[in-house]
């Protein structure tokens, strides 16, 4: 199948350090070609992939020493797409709704998988105005603001089986990956491992937009020796980071559409102690993979059960559920739907991956 795939430009496909939605489109596509498909990637410059590169820019803006414009970037990406949209049998879109205007007014199957939270009020009338457009959710919690749009399915996120193998948490530390942002929790993260007496390592992107709230709520909390910041990292260095961790703290206060490093860890055999919202009680299986917990009293209790959680069951559940091979799977069969379809739009009924 010819298949092209759209990513957003702030970060390298796959990012050098932090980043999501660009390290699942990665995932996809990698095992797109890997089946035999013909994918082309359109993504920034500095992008490392076995599919076609179509570069829109030289580097991805965030890690880039220039003053960028992204938006600018990413309509100069879309301008590539379509001018050979006709090439291809379906275009996957992860860029929100940048592309809606232009898709309407191009004959091309497409899909757009939404990585990000609904909850905003205006977006309703956007996607009221655009309610057509094919769309793919990575959580059925995150559909709940929009539960009227054209939902092709539920597909949740995939790592590469192999990519974070098994640890065995000897670390005796407790984790915390992420962002340093009020919604991510790290706050209540450090209260947690202090009032139960462990070391808490930090790897966490601090954001140009957050820079004031580390300064004015979080730096102060790190005046502890059991606190460490080990900085933002990447890829390779988050198997023996999440590996040799007892468990991943993930107190978040958003509705977190998905929560990609919940899979790392159950990926690594870590069990993960989470807050109720978002995604969180769709990806954990409360006393299986890890705890959901409501706050800082019950997050304490659930580290002090953390040993009840069998880590090859943590393991195990990664396996069965959140690979990238039953990632492409589930998108394959939205991908051949919508192009046998007579005007790239076909309103189906949702059906969640199991």
């Amino acid at each position: 199948m010819r298949i092209a795939q759209v990513a957003p430009l702030y970060e390298s496909v796959p990012p050098k350090l932090y980043g999501g939605t660009e390290r699942v489109v990665h995932y996809l596509t990698e095992e797109l070609v890997h089946r035999g498909h013909e994918v082309t990637l359109f993504a920034s410059g500095d992008s490392t992939t076995s599919a076609n590169l179509i570069p829109a820019c030289p580097t991805a803006s965030r890690l880039s020493d220039e003053n960028i414009d992204s938006l600018a970037l990413h309509f100069v990406m879309l301008e590539d797409v379509f001018r050979v949209a006709s090439t291809f049998e379906i275009i996957h879109f992860h860029i929100d709704y940048l592309h809606f205007p232009m898709s309407r007014r191009y004959y091309a199957a497409h899909v757009t998988t939404l990585h990000g939270r609904l909850d905003i009020p205006n977006l309703k009338h956007l996607y009221r105005e655009f309610s057509e457009m094919p769309l793919v959710s990575i959580s059925n919690v995150q559909r709940r603001p929009i539960p009227w749009a054209n939902w092709q399915g539920t597909v949740y996120h995939g790592l590469p089986e192999h990519l974070l193998p098994y640890g065995e948490g000897d670390g005796g530390y407790l984790a915390f990956l992420g962002r340093i942002s009020p919604e991510k929790g790290v706050d209540h993260a450090i209260e947690i491992a202090q009032r139960v007496g462990l070391p808490l390592k930090i790897a966490a992107k601090i954001e140009k937009t957050d820079r004031e709230y580390f300064e004015t709520r979080i730096r102060k909390l790190w005046d502890s020796p059991t606190i460490e910041y080990v900085g933002e990292i990447g890829e390779s260095d988050k198997a023996e980071f999440l590996g040799k961790a007892r468990a991943l703290l993930f107190p978040i206060d958003w509705p977190e559409p998905f929560g990609l490093v919940m899979i790392e860890a159950m990926s690594c055999g870590t069990p993960v102690i989470a807050y109720h919202g978002g995604s969180v009680d769709e990806v954990i299986d409360d006393g299986i993979t890890g705890f959901v917990v409501s706050d800082i009293e019950s997050a304490v209790r659930a580290v002090d059960r953390v040993e009840e959680i069998s880590r090859p069951a943590c393991r195990r559940a990664f396996e069965s559920k959140f690979t990238s091979t039953r990632m492409a799977d589930d998108y394959m069969k939205i991908y051949s739907r919508l192009a046998r379809s007579t005007n790239g739009v076909e309103d189906v009924e949702s059906v969640p991956s199991e």
